[in-house]
């Protein structure tokens, strides 16, 4: 099923011929990919693939949702306005009341929003920037294993050294702090932190902000538990730092309500959105602000590519279909039960130590060595399943299907993923005998 056709092997060569080194996800999945819909991914050929990436978390809702795409496709046909910086539009204006009634409104928030460049990493830089206006320090707090994003402040928040050691420049800014279970189940990292924060002679200077992901998705799937992350949110309040969550891939539902951090009672003075948060794959990010932190003067953070009105449509269109009862929150509880309970059961009969972790329908399959991740991937992807590596070491298999996959669907996907697993560990056995 995955191998590659004469035809296909051409036009990949177009893209080894002409486009940059730096390209990664067309080496892990060598093929031409022409449509999708929900968690099929066809390649030009016809070749059918099962899709447990979901384009990095950025298609929660799947592959051109047809309720989404009805809205994207009407709002084409008018001739309304796609780009508008950051003037008024009735795309903007709609998403924004929307937003506010259904996801703020509901669980009790209130927030100013702020429309940054369509990237993530776009979105932790206002962040960053706006904590240091606000309380006039230059220190960040971020956490081992952390990702943010691959611009410089946002790197320099990032843990992970095979990206640090390319940014050409210092990295200054940040202090890393350990992250929940770091150093093991019997260590309160949180107690560390405020410690060393509020030791006048730790050396550690006071921050601008704490910035935390409730569920680490670049770093392994690991997860912080509810009284760490509320000790952690206290502990910003102690020192007078922001306190900002970054929901980039594990917000718009990813672990079961639509803000990963719901489940722990927080309250962030700033939420980073992005990814999902057009439901339909289209560029859109934004910061969620407390009232009384918005300390911007107009203009001083901008950005052309802000607010995109298509991206806009599609977002409002998402949350009406998804937001409006508490059906796809439970779905994906129930569906992340049966995704946990299937990887643990996979674990535990083929040994090896393997580890499986998350919440939701964030999951990973710790192998414990790149190896065997590296090629449990690549045999899954010859069978016909997308799945990514995760971690320090890309030694976890990275388990991120759409919320809305179906139970067939998701039990095939799973099937691959074992039968590629068997063979990889048999295959890496016999040749250590």
């Amino acid at each position: 099923m995955g191998e590659t056709t004469s035809i296909e092997a051409c036009k990949l060569r177009a893209i080894e011929d002409l486009e940059s080194k730096v390209r990664s996800y067309s080496r892990s999945f060598p093929a031409v990919f022409s449509r999708a819909r929900g968690s099929i991914m066809l390649t030009e050929n016809g070749r059918q693939f099962i899709d447990f990436f979901s384009g990095a978390g950025a298609l929660n809702y799947g592959h051109n949702n047809h309720g989404i795409k009805a809205a994207v496709t009407e709002y084409l046909a008018s001739d309304a306005m796609i780009h508008g910086l950051d003037m008024a539009t009735p795309a903007k204006i709609e998403f924004m009341e929307t937003f506010n009634s259904v996801i703020l409104k509901g669980r009790g928030l209130q927030y100013r929003y702020q429309f940054t460049g369509p990237t993530g990493a776009n979105a932790i830089e206002g962040a960053l920037k706006l904590a240091r206006k606000v309380t006039g320090r230059q220190n960040i707090i971020s956490f081992t294993q952390g990702y943010h994003g691959l611009s410089l402040g946002a790197i320099a928040a990032t843990g992970n050294r095979f990206y640090r050691k390319v940014s050409g420049v210092s990295l200054s800014g940040t202090t890393f702090m350990p992250y929940d279970g770091y150093f093991g189940s019997g260590v309160d990292t949180a107690e560390y932190v405020r410690k060393v924060l509020m030791d006048g002679g730790s050396g550690i200077d006071p921050p601008a902000a704490i910035l935390v992901e409730t569920v680490q998705g670049e770093g392994g799937i690991n997860v912080a538990s509810k009284k760490w992350l509320q000790s952690i949110q206290m502990i910003a309040k102690e020192v007078g730092a922001l306190f900002i969550v970054d929901d980039i891939q594990m917000g718009c539902g990813r672990t079961g309500e639509f803000f990963s951090f719901e489940f722990a009672a927080l309250s962030p003075d700033v939420i980073v959105l992005s990814k999902s948060l057009s439901g339909y794959g289209l560029p859109l990010s934004m910061l969620l602000i407390k009232e009384g932190l918005d300390a911007w003067e107009p203009g001083e953070h901008t950005g052309t590519f802000r607010g995109n009105n298509l991206a806009l449509v599609s977002a409002t269109a998402a949350i009406n279909m998804y937001w409006r009862c508490t059906r796809l929150s439970e779905e994906v509880r129930r569906m992340g039960a049966l995704l946990r309970d299937r990887l643990q059961a996979i674990a535990s009969e083929h040994g090896n130590g393997f580890s499986v972790r998350g919440r939701g329908m964030a999951l990973g399959f710790d192998c414990h060595t790149t190896e065997l991740a590296e090629a449990t991937t690549r045999r899954a992807f010859e069978r016909g399943l997308i799945v990514e590596r995760c971690g320090p070491e890309d030694q976890v298999v990275k388990f991120f299907p759409a919320l809305t996959i179906d139970l067939e669907t998701l039990n095939q996907g799973l099937e691959m993923f074992e039968e590629a697993l068997i063979e990889t560990a048999t295959g890496i056995r016999s040749r250590s005998y």
